[in-house]
């Protein structure tokens, strides 16, 4: 009998290449929000899938980007955790994406101890010849890498990238219960699904001057009731959620509770506040709330 193999697989890579969807895809459950604007992911989080010999611990991480302010820099503090502490590197890239963009961290990529898997995302948007073109150039980089081709959005190679981070993994036992498939509570997704719909339905700053906390989360036996908070930075944002008579927020009440009843399979009641918190991007107090600081 083949010995169990167990670890921490890290996907890394720069903002909108769909590391978020490739881990949704790679789980089988959607635990990352998946939207084209950047900034989309701010936590790690982790999906977890098991097999009779296997345990692999996905961890989805931000986008690499230039910190403008204390949340992005605890951001980037989570992928530097990232690189440091995985069993293998899942690095998505695409073909779409200048390949020499944040080069520094292909320069510590060069230098880590585990293995590297190098993913080339969203060939189907591609063609043939720039596809081969990637690969020689990504070997080039990174020669001890293993570079695959795919498609997260069609599921195209993801047995290929199961298989290669299989063989990688170090022999041990596994980490977590193999029913579990992630580490957050339904209180995260709860609050992850209406930032996600503030993502889709408000334009330019608004979803970057957002944060969700939920205030409760009740059980009954028919349905969840939900309380959350929508805290944004200026009064004038805090008029732009809300929308004329109520309206946006109305429509954004709705759509997250749709998605909130699609995945938790259960009656949600949501009752939706706005509050102003100027500081809560700068404000270490605040970011340790959120979840965003130790």
């Amino acid at each position: 009998m083949s010995k169990h193999r167990s670890g921490f697989v890290n996907i890394i890579g720069n903002p909108n290449v769909g590391k978020s969807t490739l881990m949704n895809a790679l789980v089988g459950e959607k635990l990352s929000i998946v939207t084209s604007k950047a900034q989309t992911t701010r936590h790690r989080i982790m999906g977890i899938v098991s097999g009779e010999d296997f345990q692999i611990v996905y961890s989805d991480t931000p986008g690499i980007l230039k910190p403008g302010y204390r949340l992005q820099r605890n951001m980037m503090n989570f992928v530097d955790d990232a690189i440091g502490d995985a069993d293998v590197i899942l690095y998505v890239t695409d073909t779409v994406e200048k390949p020499d963009k944040n080069a520094e961290y292909i320069e510590k990529l060069r230098h880590v101890a585990c293995p590297v898997v190098l993913v080339v995302n969203k060939i189907d948007i591609s063609d043939q010849e720039k596809v081969v073109s990637l690969m020689e150039y990504w070997k080039g980089q990174l020669p001890d890498a293993t570079v695959i081709p795919a498609s997260a959005i069609e599921k195209f190679n993801l047995e290929k990238i199961l298989d290669t981070i299989r063989a990688l993994l170090p022999e041990g036992p596994a980490w977590y219960d193999k029913d579990t498939f992630t580490d957050r509570n339904l209180r995260f997704f709860a609050s992850e699904i209406i930032r996600e719909n503030i993502l889709l339905n408000y334009k330019e700053e608004i979803p970057y001057s957002c944060q969700v906390e939920v205030e409760s989360f009740k059980e009954g036996e028919e349905k969840y009731d939900i309380q959350a908070v929508i805290y944004v930075m200026r009064d004038s944002q805090k008029g732009i959620i809300i929308g004329k008579g109520g309206s946006a927020l109305k429509k954004l009440g709705t759509a997250s509770r749709i998605e909130m009843e699609d995945f938790f399979q259960k009656k949600v009641y949501l009752g939706l506040y706005v509050k102003v918190d100027p500081d809560w991007r700068e404000s270490r107090g605040e970011l340790r709330r959120f979840g965003y600081e130790e």
